[in-house]
């Protein structure tokens, strides 16, 4: 019988802080795998399918941020989030900007992390809705949910996970307004300043990715938030 359990993949050097966690959140439901280094967990990664990876940011061998690195150059779709003692606000931007779900800085509390953990899961995985199936027409572009992938014509951009659920909630709601706060909460969870900056980051890269269709356009409207405005066709 296949296993309802969600399943972690935990990178963490430190031995103590490893076996603590690995420990807490299988008793509290998770399939836990425990890798110790970057480069072990690349190799999990790639053999085995994982719901959400937890990493530290200092590592030997590969550190968290080239890891996340990788995982996009090898178009992984795992969502993934820091847990890592490095909080100036340079490492956190580079966290979301490497498409990082969530940046919590040590030392955490465990049934906050617990929290953390269900409420991500949560929104990137909703209860009794699938994006198998979900494709959405941008002008010229289609957006591919399930594969994370932005196509015009023969060409695709795979996008991160937060890249992907950003562009969806736009292209979900074409032409009417996002406003910042009803963005920061569903991605990020909170509407704080860093995260504010993180999103201006993100939205320039997915104007970035839309260019070859001049009829599209992300609005700012200042103070506000943000609309896609892709044309209507009769």
């Amino acid at each position: 019988m296949k296993s309802n359990k969600k399943r972690l993949l935990l990178v963490e050097d430190e031995e103590s802080l490893g076996y603590l966690l690995s420990e807490y959140l299988g008793m509290k439901g998770f399939q836990v795998t425990w890798a110790k280094n970057g480069e072990e967990a690349l190799e999990l990664m790639e053999k085995k399918n994982y719901d959400l990876a937890i990493l530290d940011v200092m590592m030997p061998r590969m550190d968290g941020f080239a890891l996340a690195e990788r995982m996009r150059i090898n178009a992984m779709e795992l969502p993934f989030l820091f847990l890592t003692a490095r909080s100036l606000k340079i490492d956190v931007l580079k966290g979301f900007a490497l498409g990082a779900v969530d940046y919590l800085k040590k030392p955490i509390d465990e049934e906050e992390l617990v929290v953390r953990i269900h409420t991500l899961l949560s929104r990137l995985i909703p209860e009794g809705r699938s994006m198998e199936q979900e494709i959405l027409i941008l002008g010229q572009y289609q957006l591919d949910c399930k594969n994370q992938k932005l196509i015009f014509g023969d060409d695709f951009t795979t996008l991160t996970t937060r890249e992907m659920e950003l562009l969806r909630i736009l292209a979900t709601n074409k032409n009417n307004l996002c406003t910042h706060k009803e963005i920061l909460v569903k991605l990020w969870g909170d509407n704080d300043y860093f995260n504010r900056k993180s999103l201006n980051v993100f939205i320039t890269r997915l104007r970035n990715y839309l260019k070859k269709d001049d009829t599209l356009k992300i609005e700012n409207v200042h103070g506000k938030g943000f609309i896609l405005r892709i044309p209507n066709i009769a």
